[in-house]
């Protein structure tokens, strides 16, 4: 009775420290060895009997081997029967759909997604950031046999979209003959695919980017933070990052298993130096500004699915009201240039449409679920690459913006190579409505015109940023691009440029200084801004 006792005994201890997820569960590959340290010691304790001879020799009176295999027995416990009941979604499904928080019920996303001039919207994707980023480091026969390219993030570096990587040693070879550290970083401009910079230099200081996941010893990044003080800390996602100045770092995020065994969960990060190595330690909430990503993707994608998945808990054979992401998590930015990871999400089973969307800031995770109908990011591609199917284009991955008050999918068209070709707009609330062009001017004008032919120009959303202005033409011009014809003038009481096709009036080509117009156009950030329908006064009244 004495041993089920002590049995029972370190079996509830054990279980108190996974249920509560004491400190010493977060050790990395450290926490079972010290597990197993202190449940041997309580199995010393409990299972032997010390006992003094006449000889004054002490002498274990339980034989050690009892002991051994007491221990063995603990740790399949610990590895086998522990994470059953404490991390098993069966059992837990509850704390499994909380992870991710409260979520809040937004109401149109049009509201969270701040309104944006056609100069701002990315596109360059990834892939094809790596092909720029490799012809630049092309250019630089020295520099390209010596380094890689590392991975690209999409990040802002003041007011500006850039994907970033850092050079990476190649091979141990080449770092053994550089251990100062790879020459700098690419910048590639996410709105602007000329604007390529490779990056070797700031304040005049040459840029040597010591600490890498390519280095080797003490300059390997995990190895370096291992070493000097996070032994047994959790820390994942090691993100390249710049400050506003341009000074490299390595963000990485630093969490804990909230759930048993499971539930990975972010609670805060360590910016190191890439040039000197020095680490800050910070909370959530403390994190600079700068940096953009706090919450790991794959973290966020899995409380999502927890969260739509047991929304009924374990046992729903049924699938009732589940929800799932749709094709990935994208990194957006929105009001106040804040971050978020954006998916929509769909019924399980149900792939076409969405039945919302999901914001999730990536510094804080606060989380904004939008219920409306629409639809997901497969679809939008389906539908700009089936307007121009002849030509085989593929399509980006969408990115959502708010485009005059229209909740709008953007994404560039690419041929074979990867280069862009075109460009696509797909309102999310229909994937019917498309508009493509050779420039993002023209796919914009042409998804007016295809928003407008449903019928949504009577949208009350839209009624509230059309403007009506009647004046005079000051200044007009033409611009033939791709076969088409634009017309660019001036007005005396307005001071934007205005843009029209003949498409929009057959009278813009024939209108010239001094006429007197009447236009109507969506007011927003552009400084070039879009007429939606123009008519020539002057011409009118002649013809009375």
């Amino acid at each position: 009775m004495k041993k089920i006792r002590a049995i029972i005994v370190i079996f509830i201890v054990a279980f108190l420290l996974f249920y509560f997820n004491l400190p010493v569960l977060n050790y990395g590959f450290l926490g079972l060895p010290i597990i197993l340290l202190v449940l041997t010691i309580i199995g010393i304790i409990l299972f032997t009997r010390l006992e003094v001879g006449k000889d004054k020799k002490v002498r274990l009176i339980e034989k050690p081997k009892k002991i051994f295999l007491i221990t063995l027995g603990l740790l399949l416990f610990y590895i086998i029967v522990f994470p059953l009941f404490t991390s098993l979604p069966m059992f837990r499904s509850e704390s499994y759909k909380n992870l991710i928080g409260k979520v809040a019920d937004g109401t149109k996303i049009s509201n969270h997604i701040a309104p944006i001039s056609i100069d701002e919207i990315r596109v360059v994707d990834e892939a094809l950031a790596n092909l720029l980023g490799e012809k630049i480091l092309g250019s630089q026969p020295a520099l390209g046999s010596q380094v890689e390219l590392g991975h690209f993030c999409v990040q802002k570096v003041g007011k500006d979209l850039y994907w970033v990587a850092p050079l990476l040693h190649s091979g141990f070879f080449k770092w053994m003959n550089n251990q100062e550290g790879t020459a700098g970083y690419v910048m590639v401009s996410a709105t602007n695919e000329r604007d390529v910079k490779l990056v070797q230099n700031i304040g005049g200081k040459d840029i040597k980017i010591k600490y890498q996941p390519e280095a080797f010893f003490g300059s390997q990044i995990e190895r370096h933070l291992y070493f000097n003080g996070y032994a047994t800390v959790g820390l994942t996602d090691y993100t390249f990052e710049i400050d506003d100045s341009g000074n490299p770092f390595w963000v990485a995020t630093k969490y804990s298993k909230k759930i048993g065994f499971a539930g990975n969960d972010a609670i805060g990060i360590v910016v190191v130096d890439a040039q000197t190595g020095t680490m800050t330690d910070y909370e959530i909430a403390a994190a600079p500004k700068w940096v953009d990503r706090v919450q790991p993707i794959d973290f966020i994608e899995e409380q999502l699915n927890d969260w739509g998945n047991y929304v009924h808990g374990y046992w729903n054979f049924s699938n009732a009201d589940k929800l799932q992401i749709t094709e990935g998590l994208t990194l957006i930015y929105g009001e106040n240039n804040k971050s978020y990871w954006y998916t929509g999400l769909t019924s399980v089973g149900k792939e076409e449409s969405a039945v919302g969307f999901v914001l999730v800031d990536t510094r804080t995770k606060e989380t904004t679920f939008y219920k409306q109908s629409g639809a997901t990011e497969f679809a939008a591609q389906g539908s700009a690459e089936g307007k121009v199917q002849e030509k085989g284009y593929k399509s980006s991955l969408p990115i959502p913006y708010n485009i005059n008050n229209i909740p709008t999918y953007v994404m560039t068209l690419k041929d074979d190579g990867g280069l862009v070709k075109m460009y696509a707009m797909v309102a999310i609330s229909d994937y019917t409505i498309v508009g493509v062009g050779n420039s993002m001017r023209e796919a914009l004008t042409s998804f007016k015109s295809a928003y407008n032919m449903t019928g949504n120009k009577l949208n009350s959303s839209s009624l509230t940023n059309k403007k009506q202005l009647k004046s005079i033409v000051t200044r007009i011009t033409n611009d033939v691009r791709n076969g088409n014809s634009f017309y660019y003038f001036t007005t005396k009481d307005y001071p934007n440029i205005f843009v029209g096709s003949s498409q929009i009036s057959n009278q813009l080509p024939v209108t010239i200084v001094g006429d007197s117009i009447k236009i109507s156009f969506d007011v927003d950030n552009e400084e070039v801004i879009d007429v939606s329908t123009f008519e020539n006064r002057t011409m009118k009244n002649k013809n009375k």
